[in-house]
């Protein structure tokens, strides 16, 4: 058997070789011998059967010399014209073919120089997206990505590429950049998911696509991974949701939140259920007298009370400007006393604090619920209610309480004192009674002249102290108090009925006055009355920009003024009543 394999080998072998062109080369110069030594043999042997005359052999042999010369010229002649022939179709064909090579290269060239145009414009196209773009190999393995994600990794490319993500990265990036990987090759499908990233302290949110890459037979070879980040839009969705159910100021959970809270714990299991509600006390006024900021503090004050008071698992929401509600799953009304009186312990201890308006008060109400079929809405009604006749019951002396601060803060901010309210008061009075005002009215003008200034309580304190002369601007600023106490007398039922008359106690008889302009008549007769006293002490006591006007020369200003300044009438019954008692009776403490 072997040696039938041996044999077959040998003939293939020499196959081969006849058909290689040295094969065909000694095929050729074989026949040739054969052919032209069978000539030989055989004219030879034809000469001596024709003759054997020497002589005739002789030309016979001649003859076929001559032949096969002529045999062989033709022969040869055939052989190299074909050899030439195919050398000059050899030498064209190459010609052509280096034609189109060079045609070839010049298109390669202006096709490389295209691509490398194109792969230079996709390179500037992948590095100006903000997006992180990267991409791997089958093994994981980092073959490019773009300078956003060179940033967020910080590193440049050629230091990233070849290294896997545990070789480079640290903390969640390797899970973050990691997470889809295997899923993305072996499942051959696009992946999409968020990423969370807590970096230095700081959480990063990525929308991240990793899209497998195929090779040219159809095999994943790679991946690409794009990840926005989505930090902003994040947070802005989390803002939007969470102001749609919390108050922004407070922090406290909103109306909205609080109403799907009461569906939710509607149920058996959170009876008895009690609904609290509270409002604070008094804001109106201290926002008219100490303005919307410090009326913002009271309000931030009595929702960290309540925040505080309040248990884990109620709910406590801010319902309006000044009002909250609570809501108190497992508590009945025995309880629900019990956190009524911590809250108003802690308005207690705030109202021991140093601050300007040293207390926080709020009316509290609450209803329970004990009966599963009772509407939530009836409890939370009554709660309302009960909220109210507490506010009523208490307002009164919330006032006189807000009222006595708010005084107290007005003398403490200016050069008046108590001794000046005094002496306005006992002079006013003398002089109201001197034009015949009527007893009750003079009820009102004493009133009036302790609290006139009120609204001086907005007026910054450096204003109403300063010693040098004041500036357009500052004139400006006291020029608004009258206003402001017009508002702090009517947000208090105390105070209601001298309103009018402390808007109009710097209006002037000639109308040049102010804030309105009033004139003559048009004045409240009690604030012409005040206006005038009020000028009278003002010029005989002392001030931090000027000494006193002797009581003589404050008298001629009062004449003087009358008619432009003062109502005539009630400057002349001023004049009659210091000249008949004397300045020293008329302005006794």
């Amino acid at each position: 058997m072997a040696k039938k394999h041996e044999t077959q080998h040998g003939k293939n072998r020499i196959s081969a070789w006849l058909k290689s062109a040295e094969g065909r080369s000694a095929r050729i110069a074989l026949i040739y011998m054969l052919a032209g030594s069978a000539w030989i043999v055989l004219s030879d042997l034809f000469a001596w059967e024709v003759t054997t005359d020497q002589h005739n052999v002789f030309q016979l042999s001649m003859v076929k010399g001559l032949l096969y010369v002529a045999a062989t010229a033709l022969l040869t002649y055939a052989l190299v014209h074909a050899t030439l022939k195919r050398v000059m179709e050899s030498q064209e064909t190459i010609l052509t073919m280096n034609r189109a090579l060079t045609e070839s290269t010049e298109m390669y060239k202006g096709l490389s120089e295209a691509y490398g145009d194109r792969q230079a414009l996709l390179e500037s196209l992948i590095n100006s997206i903000p997006d992180q773009i990267y991409y791997k190999d089958d093994a994981l393995r980092y073959m490019g990505c773009n300078k956003a994600f060179c940033a967020f990794a910080g590193k440049d490319e050629e230091s990233i590429r070849g290294l896997t993500d545990q070789e480079f990265l640290i903390g969640d990036l390797v899970g973050m950049y990691r997470r889809g990987d295997g899923e993305c090759l072996s499942e051959g499908a696009m992946m999409r998911y968020e990423a969370v990233v807590v970096r230095d302290g700081e959480t990063f949110y990525f929308d991240t696509i990793k899209t497998p890459c195929h090779g040219a037979d159809g095999g994943i070879i790679g991946l690409i991974g794009v990840s926005r980040d989505v930090t902003a839009r994040r947070l802005r969705e989390e803002r939007i949701l969470y102001l749609s159910t919390h108050d922004p100021f407070t922090g406290l959970h909103n109306r909205t939140f609080l109403t799907e809270a009461m569906k939710r714990l509607d149920q058996a299991e959170f009876l008895p259920l009690t609904v609290m509600m509270g409002d604070i006390n008094g804001l109106r006024l201290i926002n008219d007298s100490l303005g919307h900021v410090r009326g913002d503090r009271v309000i931030l004050a009595a929702a960290n009370i309540l925040r505080e008071s309040l248990r884990a698992g109620d709910v406590l929401a801010r319902t309006g400007g000044d009002e909250f509600t609570a809501l108190l799953p497992g508590t009945d009304s025995g309880a629900a006393r019990q956190i009524a009186e911590s809250i108003r312990a802690a308005c207690r201890e705030h109202a021991s604090s140093e601050d300007e308006l040293r207390f926080v008060s709020m009316s509290l109400g609450w209803a329970t619920k004990r009966d599963p079929e009772e509407p939530m809405e009836a409890v939370r009604k009554s709660a309302e209610d009960a909220m109210y006749r507490r506010k009523i019951f208490e307002q009164r002396s919330l006032h006189s309480s807000i009222l006595t601060s708010i005084k107290k803060t007005m003398l403490e901010k200016s050069d008046e004192t108590e001794a000046h309210a005094e002496r306005l008061a006992e002079l006013s009075t003398r002089l109201g009674r001197e034009l015949g005002i009527p007893e009750e009215d003079l009820v009102a003008l004493e009133l009036l002249s302790t609290l006139h200034d009120i609204g001086k309580i907005s007026v910054d304190k450096n204003i109403l102290t300063k010693a040098e002369k004041l500036t357009e601007s500052d004139w400006e600023e006291i020029k608004k108090h009258p206003q402001v106490g017009y508002r702090i007398a009517q947000a208090s039922p105390e105070l209601m009925h001298i309103s009018e008359y402390i808007l109009s106690h710097h209006e002037q008889w000639d109308g040049k006055g102010y804030p309105r302009g009033l004139a003559g008549a048009a004045i409240p007769l009690l604030a012409r009355v005040l206006s005038v006293v009020d000028a009278f002490d003002a010029m005989t006591q002392d001030r931090a920009y000027r000494k006193a006007m002797p009581v003589e020369a404050a008298l001629r200003e009062i004449e003087k003024s009358a008619g432009t300044q003062f109502d005539p009438a009630v400057a002349r019954a001023f004049l009659r009543l210091m000249a008949r008692d004397g300045r020293e009776d008329a302005m006794k403490a």
